[in-house]
């Protein structure tokens, strides 16, 4: 399954377009490191600013080389304008699971429903073309917005990894909570209802 991510993905529907990131996509997302800096405030990883942009894109490519993850550059074909990224990570294809997350967009296209257009088309890629049984993801536990937009496209609550790893701010630690979501529930009915509200 692992041959299915390559260079040719292409995810999209009426509304988002994904595709692999590549290096010369630093120019595409430069204004948003350059403009937007709260951007990342719960990432540990901070894409502000021309060299913040640089090492997190360096991360990603890296990762993809060695196959642990795989990101994404958004575009937003209502606007004709790239919106943000977002990634596999953790991708362990021998226990048919994976992380999403990194993901970001630029203020203008935050609350648009594109967010929910991209976890459509990254879920539906993951259980039903990598054969995934588990897809989860991760957050700061006082990033409340991030946490709202996964419980709002059918994410369960696994639990809280309490003080589990720094942030950026040198001062505190953040307890993650963890959320999920079972191929199960995915066909049984989180497809059908994440679709109709897309479909809008």
């Amino acid at each position: 399954m692992d041959n299915l991510l390559n260079e040719g993905v292409l995810l999209e529907d009426k509304v988002a377009l994904l595709r692999p990131l590549r290096e010369e996509d630093y120019n595409l997302l430069l204004p948003f490191a350059l403009n937007e800096p709260d951007t990342w405030y719960y990432s540990l990883v901070r894409a502000a600013g021309e060299d913040g942009l640089r090492y997190y894109m360096n991360i990603a490519l890296e990762g993809k080389a060695k196959g642990t993850e795989f990101p994404f550059i958004v575009f937003d074909k209502r606007t004709n304008e790239y919106a943000g990224s977002t990634r596999f990570y953790d991708i362990n294809f021998s226990f048919r699971t994976l992380q999403l997350g990194y993901t970001w967009y630029g203020e203008k296209f935050r609350g648009t429903g594109l967010n929910k257009h991209c976890k459509y088309l990254l879920m539906q890629f993951a259980f039903e073309k990598l054969g995934m049984e588990r897809v989860e993801f991760r957050a700061d536990a006082a990033n409340e917005r991030s946490i709202a937009a996964m419980k709002s496209i059918g994410c369960k609550v696994d639990g809280i990894l309490r003080s589990n790893m720094p942030t950026a701010d040198s001062d505190r630690r953040r307890d993650s909570i963890i959320l999920s979501i079972l191929k199960n529930e995915w066909f049984d009915d989180i497809k059908e209802t994440l679709g109709n509200k897309i479909n809008k």
